[in-house]
């Protein structure tokens, strides 16, 4: 008599460690640490991530293909009357909130919970969670080590301005960061030069950090190639066998689907922007996008403007679009009569661009940038020349490795965040992007083919095999697993 497969199915399918994977609600926090989630499942282990619907979208792919061992837990977060008026604090408490009751009732019920919390940095209350559950708690860092470590250092030592809370160009050296890195003070994090004592918002925001620093491990999306003097500072915080490098987390090169649909609306579809670009020359054109949620001032968008018109570069520049079509505070306003100047030479996009496939186009050669991690990432993935313009949050901190320690971009703009670049010496930066004997070229292919080798066996293979071991070992040691699973 045959064995009954479904049984059999299901009873390997509770062997495999189960973890949750819990990202922030942004997109740039979401779908590096679905793309996560899609190796660990490559990898035997069972996932179920934590999503609001307006999210769920974003695992169909996964969904589809691992239906055994991926699963969606679909929780709303209805906004909480809150005293704060920043945005990012609203969010986080607004998820606290309603999530920690909702995983606690879903956890107590479940048949096989999960062995550990893989949550996003901007999560740190998921320790608490965690710790209430019995399990261990993981950061997942969308950011790049270095930048985490600026962050470590400011909430754990709480630096302060010395030239006064009006001296925005005092400078701040973090000297227990390799490198002693030095930054003014208006490229410190908005809300730590926010930091007062005894604000409610800011000393919040603070213990975030803290129970970063104070959970069982952390995952990096980098490559130790990229900044292993950052992940080895990391590994002196959280010990041993605690801290993984598994990036650049990325759709595969051959995936012709997934790089395409990993956003939202666009004014032109992603056929027509490859098509648009096939008829332009190798490394010609110069991708100009700030992410998905800077908009430029209307003053800073004229400057660009003018600078891509006398730069006379070919060029595709993702708009972020704006409600209904219409400009908000005074934000994301093209000069009149620019496209109309620009036509054959610029392809304007309005709202979410194909960002993976466009910087993966052999047209594309250089690629003016906030700074993002993911796109960082992204332009090292596909070996673009990056300009780097800075706008807050981790981003001078990125632009300081790339051009400064690493030296595969071109300093566009260095300035706070509502300043007004000079067009002249922008345009310069953008024809200089493309030239192909700048030595960032070389660099940044070579970086690309590193980036490349550690996913493909490489550093970050090794370093994800090492966290599913880990994963493994804690499925082991539970005692009320249920299960015999091979230890």
């Amino acid at each position: 008599m045959p064995a009954p497969a479904p049984a059999a199915a299901a009873a390997d399918v509770y062997a495999a460690p189960h973890l949750l994977v819990y990202p922030f609600i942004s997109s740039g926090h979401i779908i590096p640490l679905l793309d996560l989630a899609d190796r660990l499942v490559r990898r035997g282990v069972r996932v179920t991530a934590l999503v609001t619907p307006f999210n769920h979208h974003l695992l169909l792919p996964l969904l589809s293909e691992h239906p055994s061992l991926f699963h969606p837990l679909v929780i709303p977060v209805p906004d909480i009357p809150c005293g704060s008026k920043n945005i990012l604090i609203v969010k986080i408490l607004s998820m606290r909130h309603h999530h920690y009751p909702a995983v606690l009732e879903w956890f107590r019920s479940h048949p096989s919970p999960p062995i550990a919390i893989l949550s996003d940095f901007f999560l740190g209350w998921t320790r608490h969670l965690a710790s209430e559950l019995g399990i261990p708690r993981i950061v997942f860092s969308p950011s790049a080590a270095f930048s985490v470590s600026i962050e470590f250092s400011l909430w754990q030592n709480l630096p302060k301005n010395d030239g006064g809370s009006d001296d925005d160009d005092s400078t701040v050296t973090f000297h227990d960061v390799p490198n002693s890195p030095t930054y003014r003070w208006w490229q410190i994090s908005r809300l730590f030069r926010m930091y007062k004592d005894g604000d409610a918002d800011t000393e919040f925001h603070r213990q975030v950090w803290l129970e970063n620093a104070g959970s069982w491990g952390v995952v990096f999306n980098t490559l130790t190639e990229l900044e292993g003097v950052y992940v080895d500072h990391m590994k002196g915080k959280f010990g041993p066998g605690r801290v993984w490098a598994v990036g650049p987390l990325l759709p595969p090169v051959d995936d012709s689907v997934s790089p395409a649909g990993r956003g939202g609306s666009s004014s032109v579809p992603a056929e027509e922007v490859l098509k648009w670009l096939d008829g332009r020359e190798e490394r010609s054109v110069v991708y100009v996008c700030f992410g998905s949620r800077t908009a430029l001032a209307n003053d800073q968008m004229a400057a660009l403007a003018a600078a891509l018109e006398m730069s006379r570069v070919h060029f595709v520049w993702c708009v972020r679009d704006t409600a209904d079509g219409q400009v908000l505070d005074g934000h994301g306003l093209l000069p009149d009569g620019f496209e109309s100047r620009a036509a054959g030479r610029g392809l304007v996009i309005r709202g979410w661009a194909p960002q993976v496939l466009i910087l993966r186009h052999h047209a594309v050669g250089g690629f003016l940038t906030h700074c993002g991690w993911n796109s960082v990432l992204e332009a090292i993935g596909a070996g673009v020349v990056m300009l780097t313009w800075p706008m807050g949050g981790d981003q001078y901190t990125d632009a300081k490795l790339l051009v400064d320690q690493l030296g595969v971009a071109i300093r566009a703009c260095e300035a706070p965040r509502d300043a007004v670049p000079d067009p002249a010496r922008l345009a310069q930066a953008l024809a200089e992007s493309l030239n192909g004997t700048r030595p960032e070229r070389g660099r940044i292919g070579k970086l690309s083919k590193a980036a490349a080798d550690a996913v493909a066996g490489g550093s970050s293979d090794k370093d994800l095999d090492g966290f599913v071991k880990s994963l493994m070992e804690l499925q082991c040691g539970r005692s009320d697993a249920g299960v015999d699973g091979e230890c």
